[in-house]
């Protein structure tokens, strides 16, 4: 059975107000992410729904780091109300119907759920009677009885959602030539960094994940970006990702990806990066321009490398901790002192919950 929170009624109404209050029907907000006349077009930041924040507790002595808080909502006007609404979904017991309270007087209905980190579920709203999958959120998948539910996912999830095997293969070979960490000095802090972590920190940070593995960790982030707020940028991955591959088997015919070397990698990139001459195997009429789907994941690969844990790239606040490291003075004080910053179980703030 799901563990409801205490619903905060200033709180439900901050997200309503800036992201669903608005009265234009344009779909200004559409960058090639809906089909159509999609109204979430319409709603800025749409992917902001349902809202999946830390578990803070009614103190920080009582957040929990295991947990997300899970806030879901049916946004209405008050003219226009329904008279009740539920959500069910794979975060709580089968076929288990949570009502959704009314947020004041504005028309607006939320529930907050308590649901653990790492997880991926699907979920529907109950309107008067009538099944309907949320109307802001846009992530949505089929399941194999060939419905369509929503879809959400809590902090720290490693489940792949845009990728298969094979891209992911594909996009970790090329972060790892990206990211600053492929020094023999910057492997060997890695692994003194994992061995000196609190049990604590492995159990909630590191656990169903890739110990240390940062370009993992990376394409976990941008699996995650492109299931959210850049979902728009996921047909620029899906046709580059196909290209990459068709240039790679034309550079070295028969050989299998896992086994294609750090070397053709290299190459590869710096072709991509060569503006001056034409890319062989690479089809221009799918996709004009590799520099630019290069330069797109570079952008992604380093905000990935140095964002906040909780997004799946900065596993454990690897990157943050190596900033600290390299940015000592001649006394050994950091200039990067990120644990003051961060709340727990990898930081020592008490009082922010990010």
């Amino acid at each position: 059975m799901a563990l409801l929170l205490p619903l905060d009624s200033e709180y439900v109404l901050n997200q309503c107000t800036k992201y669903l209050a608005r009265d234009n029907t344009d779909p200004r907000h559409n960058y090639g992410q809906y089909t159509g006349n999609d109204p979430r077009g319409t709603i800025c930041e749409a992917w902001r729904f349902p809202v999946v924040e830390t578990f803070r507790g009614e103190t920080p002595a009582e957040a929990d780091t295991r947990f997300n808080a899970v806030t879901f909502v049916w946004p209405s006007r008050k003219d226009e109300a329904p008279q009740s609404v539920a959500v069910v979904g794979t975060f709580g017991a089968l076929y288990e119907t949570i009502p959704l309270q009314k947020v004041g007087d504005s028309g607006h209905f939320a529930v907050t759920v308590q649901v653990p980190k790492g997880e991926l579920h699907y979920y529907r709203f109950i309107v008067d009677g009538q099944v309907v999958n949320d109307p802001v959120n846009p992530q949505q998948a089929t399941l194999d009885n060939g419905q369509t539910w929503s879809r959400f996912f809590t902090h720290l999830c490693t489940q792949p959602l845009s990728f298969e095997e094979w891209e992911m293969e594909i996009l970790g070979r090329l972060t790892d030539h990206i990211l600053p960490f492929r020094t023999e000095e910057a492997q060997n802090f890695f692994d003194r960094f994992y061995k000196d972590s609190d049990k604590g920190t492995k159990e909630t940070q590191y656990a169903r994940a890739y110990r240390l593995d940062q370009p993992v960790g990376v394409v976990n982030y941008i699996d995650k970006l492109l299931a959210k707020e850049e979902s728009h940028h996921l047909i620029d991955y899906k046709i580059c990702i196909r290209q990459i591959d068709n240039v790679l088997n034309a550079w070295r015919p028969g050989v299998p990806r896992v086994l294609r070397s750090r070397e053709v990698y290299i190459d590869l990139y710096n072709a991509m990066a060569n503006t001056s001459q034409e890319l062989l195997g690479w089809d221009y009429g799918a996709y004009q321009n590799p520099r630019y789907f290069l330069q797109l994941l570079r952008r992604h690969t380093y905000t990935g490398a140095f964002a906040h844990p909780k997004y799946g790239g900065n596993v454990g606040a690897m990157g943050w901790a190596y900033l600290e490291e390299t940015a000592r003075d001649e006394f050994g004080n950091s200039a990067f002192d990120w644990r003051r910053a961060l709340e727990l179980p990898v930081g020592r703030c008490a009082d922010y919950f990010g």
